[in-house]
């Protein structure tokens, strides 16, 4: 669980630091909804 807990906190790492506002962080949030969305309605 520690490991999951730290891989999680490390990609949000990764994704904080590569939106250079809080806008583009915005947009990765919501294109990643998306992607989860989509996922959804494939099953």
């Amino acid at each position: 669980m520690k490991k999951l807990a730290a891989l999680f906190a490390l990609s949000f790492a990764f994704v904080l630091t590569g939106c250079n506002t809080v806008k583009g962080v915005g947009q990765d949030l919501q294109k990643a909804g998306e992607k989860i969305e989509d996922a959804a309605k494939k099953k």
